[in-house]
């Protein structure tokens, strides 16, 4: 269904990037727009286990919502991203690694998928925990400061954004081993 519970979740998510995003051109002190920014983010990304969890208890899975759920993450990861590289929060080569590896292992999936072999390259627990990883990183190095005045949070996101870099290409090693016996047997056609 295109709207539904869930995929208004989904929606939700896309329609805030804007807004995350927007937080930093506000004239607000840079710590304000840094709260901001972040209690959205996280806000924003809750929603992704909320759409998920309302999807199967409603019994509202759809291939719309399926489709669009990994593309609100992957928006919502990129556009953070490009914020924190603007904001020199976040090395670019991070950035393009993790920007990157996303492009191609959707582009990897929709083309298995073209030739009937997605299952190949279905959602793995290594993928998960990459997003997990980039969900914590990610408002720590928005926030940019000393959470309950104990944590370092550009300290332990810098950390969380290389370890989730580390996945990332981990991640996609793994899914492009596992669609190679396919890929090799399609090029010998």
């Amino acid at each position: 269904m295109f709207f539904n519970l869930p995929t208004l979740f989904t929606w939700a998510r896309i329609v805030a990037i804007p807004l995350i995003v927007g937080v930093f051109r506000l004239p607000l002190a840079s710590t304000e727009c840094n709260l901001i920014a972040t209690v959205l983010f996280i806000i924003v990304a809750l929603t992704d286990w909320a759409d998920g969890y309302l999807a199967r208890r409603l019994n509202m899975t759809s291939s719309f919502g399926a489709f669009l759920d990994p593309v609100a993450d992957k928006f919502l990861v990129c556009a953070a991203l490009l914020v924190l590289v603007e904001l020199d929060r976040v090395d670019a080569l991070i950035a393009l690694v993790i920007i990157g590896r996303e492009i191609a292992i959707s582009a990897l999936r929709e083309w298995m998928a073209q030739i009937g072999a997605s299952r190949s390259v279905a959602v793995h627990m290594l993928g998960k925990v990459k997003t997990t990883v980039q969900m914590v990183a990610i408002p720590f190095l928005l926030f940019h400061g000393r959470l309950f005045g104990l944590i370092d949070t550009q300290f332990w996101g810098t950390i969380l954004i290389y370890v989730s870099a580390v996945l990332t290409i981990w991640s996609m090693v793994y899914y492009l081993q596992k669609a190679l016996p396919e890929i090799r047997a399609r090029t010998r056609q």
